[in-house]
């Protein structure tokens, strides 16, 4: 084979790179008509998205952010309400992904979700006893019941919810103060820290899921990327009411 011949074949993409390339080409074209023909909002479609793919540091940066603002709470949260309810072993992977976007939300979204999703506190119980090994051998049981046992404890202990929210808050503050000479050394620091955790200890996999220290490292270098000007201050959703304003309001009436 001449080496022309040969460039000609790499430069000619795979029936397999076509084929993605259409599938996302489609996808696109049918959530840009869901949006314009329903009531579906963008949020929502990133939920869905995040729950039925991979939630990666993106996806729930924006699903967090997306959760401060009323109507997109409700739905986001209605989402979730729907797929723990309906934990398959057969569909375990949709609830799991549930898991992780259900805890990223406790951890940097409203305030009110800890209260919102004490109804569910008996199906993550549940869902902790589920086993599966895959053809690699990993036990993705073990994954789903340390997520389902720290996502309980934030749900139910109050000083470990404020803890770990109090930590994403500094963490955010500081990779925010951080430019991209350190940002090596910054990940790392985040990386150990989350790893002696009490609640935040998940083994290494080789899935093509992310770990929780994976996640938390490639939130932060989202931040770095996007340069955004991130409010971490919860009382300025419309969900918690400000005790200092209020008092003020009764002093004043």
């Amino acid at each position: 084979m001449s080496i022309l011949s040969k460039s000609d074949t790499m430069a000619t993409p795979s029936f397999h790179e076509l084929k993605k390339q259409a599938s996302f080409f489609f996808k696109e074209k049918i959530r840009t008509a869901r949006l314009a023909l329903t009531d579906v909002t963008s949020a929502e479609l990133l939920t869905e998205e995040a729950i039925n793919g991979n939630p990666d540091a993106r996806s729930l940066s924006s699903i967090s952010k997306a959760a401060f603002e009323v109507d997109d709470y409700w739905r986001i949260v209605a989402i979730l309400h729907k797929r723990l309810l309906k934990f398959e072993k057969k569909n375990w992977r949709l609830s799991y992904n549930s898991l992780i976007i259900l805890e990223h939300l406790l951890t940097r979204g409203p305030e009110s979700v800890a209260e919102e999703f004490q109804t569910d506190k008996d199906v993550i119980n549940q869902m902790g006893s589920f086993q599966y090994v895959d053809e690699k051998g990993f036990n993705w049981g073990i994954s789903v019941r340390k997520r389902s046992e720290r996502i309980l404890d934030l749900l139910d202990k109050r000083p470990v919810l404020k803890e770990e929210r109090e930590k994403a808050r500094k963490l955010t503050r500081e990779i925010l103060g951080f430019g991209s000479f350190s940002l090596r050394s910054k990940c790392q620091e985040i990386v150990e820290h989350s790893s002696s955790s009490p609640i935040g200890r998940y083994g290494k996999c080789n899935s093509n899921f992310n770990s929780l220290e994976n996640l938390e490292q490639e939130e932060h270098l989202v931040l770095l990327e996007q340069k955004e000007v991130i409010s971490v201050n919860d009382y300025h959703h419309p969900f918690i009411i400000d005790e200092s304003k209020s008092n003020a309001s009764l002093l004043l009436g």
